[in-house]
């Protein structure tokens, strides 16, 4: 079999939100990079997910000459509701830090980058299969795989980028005991829905109960998405529309009266509640971004959000590589994007130990929780931490 050996400057493995971008990102600074990816472009784009963009996030998309959508089709939110003891409590994000989110899902963002990235002429190679990376250890590393033809490729380069998230190859590229692997299991899940119906409220709502957290959220002016916290052994087939409603209503009911709006449930599932890091992020000539490097239970919205502000750092330590010529300027990303990602851990930890209740907690834990979520709401202080927070830190960390 004749192989193909091309070659280029960065071999990104994984067409997610990291390795578009960040291909993207080095496109502007001069820089060669060819994306390789498992998946046919129409699963990308066809998957859908769930999205809260922060700040940083849609500044990056609208001011890096990404051709989003976020603007038009977009849903800018200045705030979020927590809900305890039968009562809503508005965090006003605007009011506290001047700053906002967008409610805009992963998959339509993934759709604006590819596009951008084909408008661009980048080299994206979709529906790859039998993905190996060698020589990541030293200075010629390869990343070798097979094209939806059969074609054998070694893609020789100076850096790879591995963006492939949690069950990609980067990270198994590591060799043992190159990094520490933390992690955390926690004993409830997340019972998703998505469901034909008008929205129930104009802003995402956070709920506690005795009964288990619920997240209210939205996709579009007629399909919405809402989450209950559950045993992640959950069947979703046992499950019925009504039941799954009354579950929901009864973690939202309160002196207020408020209710959600039901409908047709179209699509369900539970999602399993974890947190990752892998320390140091970087082996020789390969560099792990995104979901390949840390994952957070989605509580905080920061599992996009990180791998957005992991390519920035990665692409500024890319440019300052290759221009200096030093393995020496790889030091400095490691270091300077688990910042961020323990910070984001912190922050994700905090939101989820504070809304959902605890499968073998006492009536201690219930009201410990009542009262950190009073401090939360009624002090402006508490308040303008979560706002910060969830609408994201400034890159400068």
């Amino acid at each position: 079999m004749h192989i193909h050996e091309p070659r280029t400057q960065v071999a990104i493995v994984g067409a997610g939100p990291a390795g578009l971008t960040l291909s993207h990102l080095l496109a502007a600074q001069g820089i060669d990079s060819v994306v390789v990816e498992a998946r046919e472009r129409h699963e990308i784009e066809g998957t859908i997910r769930a999205g809260i963009l922060e700040q940083g996030t849609v500044d990056l998309l609208s001011g890096s000459g990404i051709d989003t959508r976020v603007h038009t089709e977009g849903a800018r939110h200045d705030g979020i509701e927590l809900r305890f003891d039968g009562r809503g409590h508005r965090i006003d994000f605007a009011r506290h830090v001047g700053r906002s989110v967008w409610l805009y899902p992963q998959h339509e963002v993934l759709k604006d980058l590819i596009a951008t990235r084909v408008t661009d002429g980048a080299d994206l190679r979709f529906g790859v299969s039998d993905v190996a990376l060698d020589g990541v250890g030293g200075t010629e590393p390869q990343v070798s795989f097979t094209d939806r033809d059969g074609n054998r490729t070694r893609l020789r380069c100076d850096v790879v980028a591995g963006c492939d998230g949690s069950a990609g190859v980067s990270r198994k590229a590591f060799p043992d005991g190159a990094a520490q692997d933390h992690f955390r299991t926690y004993p409830f899940g997340w019972f998703g829905i998505l469901a034909e119906a008008p929205p129930s409220a104009p802003e995402l709502i956070y709920a506690h109960s005795e009964r288990g957290f619920a997240l209210i959220s939205s996709r579009t002016p007629t399909v919405q998405r809402m989450y209950f916290q559950c045993d992640p052994q959950e069947a979703p087939a046992d499950w019925s529309d009504d039941r799954i409603w009354d579950e929901l209503q009864a973690r939202v009911a309160g002196e207020d009266g408020f209710s959600l709006k039901e409908g047709p449930i179209f699509q369900r599932g539970v999602i399993p509640m974890r947190s990752y890091v892998r320390a140091p992020m970087r082996h020789g000539r390969l560099l792990l971004a995104g979901d390949a490097a840390h994952t957070v239970p989605p509580t905080g919205a920061k599992g996009l959000n990180l791998a957005m502000a992991d390519v920035q750092v990665l692409a500024r330590t890319l440019t300052d590589f290759f221009g200096a010529g030093d393995d020496r300027a790889l030091d400095t990303y490691g270091p300077t994007a688990l910042r961020r990602v323990w910070r984001a851990q912190h922050f994700s930890y905090w939101m989820t130990s504070m809304l959902h209740t605890d499968p073998g907690g006492s009536d201690f834990d219930l009201n410990r929780q009542r009262g950190e979520l009073d401090s939360v709401t009624s002090s402006p202080a508490g308040s303008t931490y979560l706002a910060e927070a969830y609408t994201g830190w400034r890159l400068s960390l």
